[in-house]
């Protein structure tokens, strides 16, 4: 089993990656559940960068579940393209929205079985919802916190499933919620797929570099 001090690394980010612009789903707090969860579904294999350009016209006319399950899917797609497979996914937000506004009285979730029932939404989208829309404790894994986690040799896994479930077994509860915010702005600025900044990195001291080839 890994050595690694996962949970005073963690801490330590916290102070370190301070400056850095907050990961888009995070900035969103914990005041709509609904649109964490729409912009996250958005956010899957699309940039930050995409998802924010689209958000705020998208949210001018999807302010409900209600108001989404009258939408056209067409009119979505128009709305959200060029996030990735917009056709797809306007379709799954129309469909989230109908689930919600005749099942659960318009209010998304807080359970990842029932978050996990809707169209178009896997594990990492569920506990993004449980943690930022709802402050419960939950790990999101994304391709930065699996990458990052297996460079540090913190685990040695696959699949960002199986880094969410080791991390599960591993990792105390109160510092879940912390572990997507602070890997993926870490993953975004510095901790790189490839070429990584590793002279900038604040914990460069206590990395392994596994699986790191040419690096800065």
């Amino acid at each position: 089993m890994s050595a690694f001090p996962f949970v005073a690394v963690l801490e330590r980010l916290g102070a370190e990656l301070a400056d850095y612009p907050v990961p888009l789903i995070d900035q969103m707090g914990r005041s709509n559940p609904f649109q964490v969860l729409i912009a996250t579904i958005l956010s899957l294999r699309t940039r930050d960068e995409t998802t924010a350009q689209v958000t705020p016209g998208l949210f001018a006319v999807l302010d409900s579940p209600a108001t989404g399950a009258t939408l056209n899917p067409d009119d979505v797609a128009a709305l959200i393209y060029p996030v990735g497979f917009y056709r797809t996914k306007a379709k799954s937000i129309v469909e989230i929205c109908r689930i919600l506004t005749t099942e659960y009285n318009g209010i998304v979730p807080n359970t990842r079985d029932a978050l996990l029932a809707l169209p178009g939404v896997g594990l990492k989208t569920a506990n993004l919802v449980l943690s930022v829309g709802y402050g419960i404790p939950a790990i999101c894994v994304d391709i930065h916190v699996h990458r990052i986690c297996n460079r540090w040799q913190f685990v040695t896994t696959t699949t960002p499933e199986q880094t969410e479930a080791e991390l599960r077994q591993r990792v105390p509860m109160d510092a879940w919620i912390n572990i997507n915010q602070r890997l993926v702005t870490l993953g975004q600025h510095i901790c790189k797929p490839t070429s990584p900044l590793c002279s900038s990195c604040p914990i460069r001291h206590l990395c392994p570099q596994h699986g790191v080839g040419r690096h800065r």
